[in-house]
């Protein structure tokens, strides 16, 4: 026995990557004559492939597209380096948060109020081309097949294997979200990097401090380097810093959040079939460099989507320009090989910079003339080894993604 339906789309996975495409789908669009049918495929609740819950951050305008679902927003930035000595600099643009169970929660709601969509709970087991279309083929949880057919299926499931490459790191974290007896954060100041930690040998790490409220804040521990820790030397590392290094006082820590992004200078194919494509982490969307994923993903889904309604091939764009992409993998051969300290790099990139000339670049939307400061601002020799040397290095299979 067995399920089936069909649809102008399939959408795999319903997290930031689908909900967003799914969500911009189903918005009028003056160049297009109907709203396209949509499904959405979901595992089960429960089970061990849906991701857990996190928070996203991303640079956004005022007024944004998702200001509704904002945890918190800042418009300053802290820096302090491991001598304790910190910038404070205005952002160009908003810096925001949102929680994956909030966005997840709101997008899900307002798509099962359109008749346009239907949802279904099931573990895809393959995706792939059939005459006119595409077709995926899943388990429900009571173990029955689910077949699904689309004129064009986007599969937004995370990569079980990174690809080859010739670096990659991980950035891995785990963050308590703190509620504190005394103010002690400025809600105004999001600490973007304190480096007062102790530094890998080869890569990077600080605390990223968010406050929500002048009691409560996000304090994570973040590290770029070749392999995760464990949760015990995470919280070794949060207590110290939450204790000895900025001092909360008595504090409870009501959530924790923990998880493992690639950073790595692999190809992330967006087009598996001819009418299989690759939305999110899978497609792309994660900066090497930083880890940020939001953003991109708007930019990527908003893409998709026009050219969809327009009658052309949705292909996903490549939402990081090959600039940026060359200028990622340079910095992260050169973190792997240990050439440059970690720490020192960005400590100086803020040092010898405006900080919005940073978070441009950062951003995804740094120019030219910002390139060619902030390369200069860099150990040049090292650097410049590093780039000359990528052509020549072989790209090998990496770990499986965590």
């Amino acid at each position: 026995m067995h399920r089936a339906a069909t649809a102008d789309v399939v959408i795999v996975g319903a997290g930031a990557a689908g909900l967003s495409l799914a969500r911009r789908l189903t918005r009028p669009q003056e160049s297009s004559t109907a709203t396209p049918s949509l499904i959405l495929v979901e595992p089960p609740a429960g089970s061990s492939v849906r991701s857990a819950s996190r928070t996203w951050c991303f640079w956004d305008d005022d007024p944004g597209e998702y200001d509704d679902l904002v945890t918190a927003s800042w418009r300053h930035m802290r820096i302090t380096n491991r001598n304790g000595s910190s910038t404070t600099a205005t952002l160009p643009r908003a810096y925001k948060m949102i929680r994956s169970a909030d966005f997840l929660q709101h997008i899900g709601t307002e798509l099962r109020d359109r008749t346009e969509v239907r949802s279904f709970d099931a573990t895809v087991t393959a995706v792939r081309d059939v005459p006119g279309g595409a077709e995926v083929s899943a388990v429900d949880a009571a173990g029955r097949s689910v077949r699904l057919t689309g004129r064009w299926v986007f599969d937004s499931r995370p990569p079980r294997e990174l690809p080859a490459a010739r670096t990659s790191l991980l950035q891995h974290f785990r963050g308590w979200f703190v509620t504190t007896q005394a103010e002690r954060f400025d809600p105004a100041v999001a600490d973007l990097m304190d480096f007062r930690t102790g530094q890998p040998d080869r890569g990077l790490s600080f605390v990223y401090t968010l406050p929500i409220s002048t009691r409560q804040a996000l304090v994570e521990y973040t590290e770029f380097s070749a392999a995760p820790l464990s949760e015990a030397a995470y919280d070794s590392a949060l207590d110290h810093y939450v204790r000895r290094v900025r001092p909360l006082g008595p504090f409870v820590a009501t959530a924790v959040e923990q998880g493992v992004i690639p950073m790595t200078d692999g190809f992330f194919p967006r087009q598996v079939g001819r009418r299989v494509f690759r939305i999110g982490v899978a497609g792309g969307a994660t900066r090497p460099s930083t880890g940020y994923a939001f953003g991109a993903i708007q930019r990527q889904s908003a893409a998709a989507a026009r050219a969809l309604h327009a009658g052309r091939t949705p292909l996903p764009t490549m939402p990081h320009s090959a600039r940026h992409r060359l200028m990622d993998a340079v910095m992260l051969r050169a973190l792997a090989t240990g050439r440059v300290e970690g720490a020192a790099f960005f400590e100086e990139l803020f040092r010898r910079n405006p900080a919005e000339r940073v978070v441009r670049f950062l951003d995804g939307a740094s120019s030219l003339r910002d390139e060619w400061a902030i390369g200069l601002s860099t150990p040049v020799m090292p650097m410049l080894r590093s780039l000359t040397e990528l052509p020549l290095l072989p790209r090998r299979k990496a770990t499986k993604c965590s």
